[in-house]
């Protein structure tokens, strides 16, 4: 009789349409594919992950150990104890100048179930959301999943002017939001002041248009430059941004699952709706946890931004010498996104032609034990994303194998 269930789950008419439309996460395939290499003996220097090696501060956890011994174990409100959104208000006072009060903030298990829950609690069929090249591969997904359609802009020369041009084309009476995401997985831009003002600009002219901006990486900024967010460059568009943030990237907090977003009250409700009926509320732990990260001292997220930076000018230097791979500078976040196109077309030592950036990071980890993210789910065919959350001895490491499998082609 078990048997039976599972055959019938396979055919193609059990599974729902929505399951069916939509692609697995690149990222978290290429992690798990590395894991599974690693468990198996192979050495594997593993720079795909997007979360911080460093260890979660002590105050944090010992904040989570307090709470456990108070007995903080128990359901919180669906979207986030008022103490958690007290202190997040507090935070995009501080650091952005946005002003909140606790009825708009919503807390989730990750930033990235608060995407997924503005675009379940906002999208219709058909509904449009305009979406920059590259991206994070899960945008596009999950548009598709709640029935939208994502119309992503691809990369033209020019830069910003011609990216503000493209997005304006690209707004139909269909369109529902913008979605942007400074610093950028994978490209590392981070949007000036002056850039800002000029897409603030073109979206007062489009007030149907919401924006929901993604400042994961704020706080992992490099050359000095500073993080601005939209709604704080434009203060009339507050009331249809919906301003998404988390503590995972800046407070190495990725295992605890929080993320929480500031916006108009009547979303954050529906989205606490739409919450309350598919996990409901946070871990109580990672909450309290969450209070003493935002309301704690800073000078550790600030000290390993710089880590990150000098991480960033080593691979930069090493790539210098690495035939066929030409690295970008980030500005902020931590990858390297590097362009491959002059590797495309090789053969490798064992015959095979490298047609397409799957095939070359399949080469790259199965000849090279260096494990990355093609491209092409960041809608960037061509290219490979490399995560330098990792050790300058694996960076090294990576880059002496990568050089010495690219002389090979």
């Amino acid at each position: 009789m078990a048997s039976q269930t599972g055959n019938q789950a396979s055919e193609p008419g059990f599974l729902s349409e929505a399951a069916r439309r939509i692609k697995p996460s690149a990222s978290n395939a290429a992690s798990q594919r590395a894991r599974e290499l690693s468990a198996s003996g192979r050495s594997i220097v593993d720079l795909t992950t997007g979360e911080p090696d460093f260890a979660t501060p002590a105050h944090i956890c010992e904040a989570a150990i307090a709470a456990m011994q108070a007995g903080q174990t128990r359901y919180t409100t669906v979207d986030g104890t008022l103490q958690l959104k007290q202190a997040i208000t507090r935070k995009f006072l501080r650091d952005n100048e946005l002003e909140y009060t606790p009825q708009e903030i919503s807390v989730a298990a990750g930033a990235k179930q608060i995407i997924f829950n503005a675009l379940l609690a906002t999208l219709n069929p058909g509904d449009e959301v305009v979406i920059p090249l590259p991206c994070w591969v899960s945008y596009v997904e999950m548009v598709t999943f709640a029935g939208g359609k994502a119309v992503t802009i691809a990369p033209r020369p020019g830069g910003f002017d011609t990216l503000l041009q493209e997005v304006e084309k690209s707004i139909t009476p269909r369109t529902k939001w913008l979605m942007i995401n400074s610093p950028n997985n994978p490209s590392g831009v981070v949007y000036t002041r002056d850039q800002l003002r000029a897409l603030a600009d073109l979206l007062l002219r489009h007030p149907h248009v919401w924006v929901l901006t993604d400042d994961i990486y704020e706080h992992i900024v490099f050359d000095g430059r500073r993080f601005f967010t939209l709604a704080q460059v434009e203060p009339r568009l507050k009331a249809r941004t919906l301003t998404v943030n988390g503590v995972s990237k800046a407070y190495s907090m990725t295992g605890w699952r929080i993320g929480y977003a500031g916006g108009p009250q009547p979303l954050i409700r529906a989205m606490a709706k739409i919450q309350s009926q598919s996990t409901s509320a946070p871990c109580s732990i990672s909450q309290a946890a969450a209070v003493a990260a935002l309301d704690g001292p800073q000078d550790l997220v600030h000290e390993r931004a710089r880590i990150f930076q000098h991480r960033r000018d080593l691979l930069l230097k090493e790539f210098e010498t690495i035939p066929g791979i030409r690295p970008n500078a980030p500005e902020g976040a931590f990858y390297l996104f590097l362009d491959c196109a002059e590797l495309m077309g090789k053969r490798t030592p064992q015959g095979q032609t490298l047609a397409s950036d799957q095939d070359l990071v399949e080469y790259f980890l199965e000849h090279a034990g260096v494990a990355m993210v093609h491209g092409t789910p960041f809608g960037a065919p061509g290219h490979l994303r490399l995560s330098f959350a990792a050790s300058e001895a694996n960076l090294t490491e990576a880059c002496r194998r990568l050089r010495q499998a690219c002389s090979q082609l």
